[in-house]
């Protein structure tokens, strides 16, 4: 059963930082969100958006020469040309970063699409092209090699793994300079809730800490002197 994710949820997701939004799924038992070595290709961007996710598997001689992007079914074209408007395309490339798993001419056309971002754990090649557009990049790193010399394209919107995370088509991905968390989309309404709060009382904390204060009862928050404090500073703002 695939669940929607209002827009307002993932507004609000998208000024999360992942480190916060790593920390609340931690809370409730999930340890393996963060895609491993996917990192923006340009800095201060935020992602927010559905996975629509596309598979690739080794390569075979036979089947992935240069040729292969004559077929109009060729899995990565149709995944480009099929995703929706304000989902974000997850690629699994086993993370193999020898080669890029898509370039600036697709990036473009996602973003003229309306797509709201990009995450591979391989690598994108016209990377300085692709950080120039407005849609959001995240990537084990810039590769020039066309994907087709170590990857065949195969699934389009099943699970997959990406940077080591399962990723399941609707779950939400949220992207900032540290990289991108995979939230499970039945948890995004509570998790965006409670992110909020948890986010005022870090500020709150940092303004402490620049002040002089210990962390020490403060971070995590024991000791009531502290949390009246907190009180007053909320009722302040």
């Amino acid at each position: 059963m695939t669940t929607t994710v209002s827009a307002e949820t993932l507004a609000t997701l998208k000024t999360i930082a992942t480190s916060t939004l790593t920390t609340l799924l931690f809370k409730r038992g999930f340890r393996n969100v963060f895609i491993q070595g996917a990192r923006p290709l340009k800095t201060g961007q935020r992602l927010a958006g559905p996975a629509f996710t596309l598979r690739y598997i080794p390569a075979r001689e036979d089947l992935d020469g240069i040729d292969a992007f004559l077929d109009p079914r060729h899995p990565q074209r149709v995944a480009v040309e099929e995703i929706p408007p304000g989902a974000v395309l997850v690629m699994d490339c086993r993370g193999d970063v020898s080669v890029a798993s898509a370039g600036s001419i697709l990036a473009t056309r996602m973003q003229m699409r309306g797509v709201a971002g990009i995450v591979t754990d391989g690598g994108l090649r016209d990377a300085s092209g692709i950080a120039k557009l407005e849609i959001p990049a995240w990537c084990s790193g810039p590769s020039a090699p066309t994907n087709l010399i170590r990857h065949h394209a195969l699934d389009i919107n099943a699970p997959i793994g990406c940077g080591d995370v399962p990723v399941y088509p609707g779950d939400i991905m949220v992207g900032d300079d540290d990289g991108v968390v995979c939230i499970p989309a039945h948890l995004a309404d509570e998790i965006a809730r409670d992110a909020v709060p948890m986010e005022r009382y870090e500020d709150f904390v940092l303004e402490q800490v620049r002040g002089g204060a210990s962390i020490i009862g403060l971070y995590p928050l024991t000791k009531p002197e502290n949390r009246a404090l907190f009180e007053s500073w909320l009722a302040a703002k």
